[in-house]
Order: structure tokens, then sequence, then C-alpha cells
């Protein structure tokens, strides 16, 4: 599918969804799902790149998803894991940045350290920056910063309350200098962020797809572009 895509977002991000409801269809595990669900990663940061999208950003794993069972937990653990390994040289020979956001303190020691690694190896590049949120939520990032921000003001006393504004949170969050998305798809046809990036999606265009994650490829990601290219934005202001 070849789209003419006038204006192209600098930050894409998606919530993945439908991987369970994919593999369920076909009768398989769900984990099956989750694996499929990598090519479609694949896929979908090719075509940013082909794109000229900056930074595309993945939501992975909440922090609510800790509550699934813990067969299907380790699974996905051992997926991004193995994925990450195995997708680092061509993070490499394709210039592009990888980044994992959330807290990451939940994370195991094998994996925290994998990617420290991958992420340290791949730090000057910059064709394109992936970003997975990992044991990430919108209402953590918010209460983190907040917390940060209050110990810095009460380590600082000659930083007032009333000088700060919305923009001194901002470098607090994960996603300090890491521009606010442009667009956030959604797949599986749920329409909702689910606690994903609340403060940084403030102004951020919504594309739902009813593809569930695993089918999503390029030619549906480059839709959501070409949807994008022609909306209006206005940001609360009148042009």
């Amino acid at each position: 599918m070849e789209e003419n895509i006038s204006k192209t977002p600098v930050h894409v991000s998606i919530i993945m969804d439908g991987n369970g409801r994919w593999a369920k269809e076909r009768g398989l595990e769900r984990v099956a799902g989750h694996a499929e669900g990598v090519e479609s990663v694949r896929a979908c940061t090719e075509a940013a790149v082909e794109c000229g999208v900056k930074y595309l950003s993945l939501y992975a794993f909440s922090e609510e998803n800790w509550g699934r069972p813990q067969d299907e937990v380790d699974a996905l653990m051992h997926l991004m894991f193995k994925s990450m390994l195995g997708e680092l040289s061509n993070f490499l020979d394709n210039g592009i940045r990888f980044i994992v956001l959330g807290n990451r303190r939940r994370l195991s020691k094998e994996l925290n350290e994998a990617i420290d690694d991958c992420m340290a190896r791949t730090d000057g590049n910059g064709r394109l920056t992936l970003t997975v949120f990992l044991s990430y939520s919108g209402r953590w990032d918010i209460l983190q910063a907040a917390r940060r921000l209050a110990e810095d003001i009460a380590a600082n006393p000659g930083l007032d309350t009333d000088d700060m504004d919305m923009h001194a949170l901002d470098r607090y969050l994960v996603t300090a200098g890491i521009p606010d998305p442009d667009l956030i798809i959604r797949t599986s046809g749920e329409m909702r962020l689910s606690n994903f990036m609340l403060w940084q999606s403030a102004y951020s265009e919504l594309y739902f797809s009813d593809v569930l994650w695993p089918d999503f490829r390029k030619q549906e990601f480059k839709a959501a572009l070409q949807s994008y290219s022609k909306r209006d934005r206005r940001y609360g202001k009148v042009k």
C-alpha cells in the first residue's frame, strides 16, 4: 500500500492490543499471540524508518499486567529478553536507539542488565528512537514525577512552588527529553488509553484500529499515518 503521507508525525506511539484474542481465535496459547506480535513490532519499526518518523514508542507491559497469571508474565519477560538480544544487531545496523521506560525495579536483574547493555550500545544512534514501555502506567509516572519534584523543592529552599509551571513536571517524567506523542494508535478495536502516557497525551491525535496487534503490519501503520496527515491540530486554539 503506497500512501501519499503529506504530514509525518515526529512521535508515534502504539498501544499493542489483541495478542490474546489473536491466539484464542486460532486455538493457541496466549503466548503464541505475543510471539507473533514481535513480527508486528519489527514491521512497524521498519515502516517508521521508511516514513521518517523520529520516535516510535510501544506500550508493551503495564503495571496492571503484573496481575496476569504468573506463567504468562514469565513468558512475556522471557520474550522481551530474547527479542531484545535478537534485534540488537538490527538496531545497530539501522541507526535505531533503543530505550526501555517504566518501573524497572519490578524487573529481574538479568533483564535489567540486558536492557542497560542494549541501551548503552545503541545510545549514539539517531535515525529512530524506539522506546518500549515496560512495567509502566501513566498514573505511576505522574506520581513518581511529583514525588521527585517535591523532594527537589524540599532540598532547595530557594525554589518557590509559585514559579513552577506545567513544564516543570515534564522534566521529572520518565519521558523527559522525548517529545510528546503526536499520534497514539490502539489496535484490536478497544477505544481507551488504558493508563498510558496520561500527561504526555494531552493533545495527541488518537487512531483506533480493529486489527489485532499480531496482524498490524506496515500497511496498517501507514494507513494510520495517512489518517493523521489529514487532521488539523489546533491545540485548543483557532486557526
